[in-house]
């Protein structure tokens, strides 16, 4: 079995290289438990991904996640849609840390939706589709302990990085944190990671979302990723924080949301990214879209 390429950068992180090394006994053994038929896998950045097919002729897609908590509760999620919205889970074997999912067909991502307003709106419509309350018992992670902790770490990773943006970015983030973090609205379980990427053209349903990182929380979070979506097209515009705004328009329209608390989660969840300047830049362009 071949390991992507894309997941190398695994090995400089915690736990990494070990998995990668793991990976091709665990397809192996994912493949006798369910009769699969695994074909050349996808080039995913963060996941092993590959096309498979089950004794029936049934077309699917084996995915194994690295063992880590922002993926623990995928198959959670998927249970809990049940196919609305996104793609049905087929099987799940939790100690591999293995899904089973339906693959879309034709399979082409938003990204390929030229039109940006058009592409807003089918993700707004599958993110309508997700947003129902939890389960009485669940074991989600909530978003109001995630603001607590990024409340704490903003600070300390910004004097680690040697100060990588202006304080008055990070004291707006960690002002919002405090403020939004414990009172948020009517909560729902939140994919967390919607994006153009993460919306697949399917036959079922016009598109359906993969690869949760679900969080149990307030509507108006779950636009943060879709509100910095396609940046390297963002980063090559001149026109990029007018563009960035006439997003949160749209999508607090479509989707009957709070625009700033939408902003706020937008800047907080962008600077949450270790740093990164391409989303510092993001966090930028939202902080002036007040």
């Amino acid at each position: 079995m071949r390991v992507p390429a894309a997941l190398e950068w695994w090995r400089g992180e915690p736990g990494g290289a070990a998995w990668l090394e793991r990976l091709p006994r665990l397809v192996a053994e994912c493949a006798e438990l369910w009769s699969l038929r695994i074909g050349e896998p996808f080039e995913a950045h963060v996941s092993y991904v590959a096309p498979a097919e089950l004794p029936d002729g049934r077309r699917a897609v084996l995915k194994v996640n690295l063992p880590e908590p922002e993926s623990e509760r995928e198959p959670d999620a998927l249970l809990h849609w049940d196919g609305d919205g996104a793609v049905r889970l087929l099987a799940h074997d939790p100690g591999r840390r293995a899904l089973l999912v339906e693959r879309c067909e034709p399979g082409t991502q938003l990204w390929q939706v030229v039109d940006e307003e058009e592409a807003n709106r089918a993700a707004a419509a599958v993110l309508r589709r997700l947003w129902r309350p939890p389960p009485a018992e669940h074991a989600f992670r909530l978003l109001v302990d995630l603001a607590a902790q990024w409340t704490e770490e903003l600070p300390a990773r910004w004097e680690r990085l040697g100060r990588p943006f202006e304080r008055p970015l990070l004291e707006e983030a960690v002002g919002f944190l405090r403020e939004a973090g414990p009172s948020q609205g009517r909560p729902v379980v939140l994919h967390q990671d919607l994006h153009g990427g993460n919306v697949l053209r399917a036959a079922r349903q016009p598109w359906l979302a993969i690869d949760p990182k679900p969080l149990v929380g307030e509507r108006e979070f779950d636009t943060a990723s879709l509100l910095r979506d396609r940046r390297p097209e963002l980063l090559a515009d001149p026109g990029a924080a007018a563009r960035v705004q006439r997003r949160l328009d749209q999508l607090a329209a479509e989707l009957g949301l709070d625009r700033e608390r939408m902003r706020g989660w937008g800047v907080a969840h962008a600077l949450a990214w270790n740093g990164d300047e391409d989303m510092i830049a993001c966090a930028r362009w939202l902080a002036g879209a007040a």
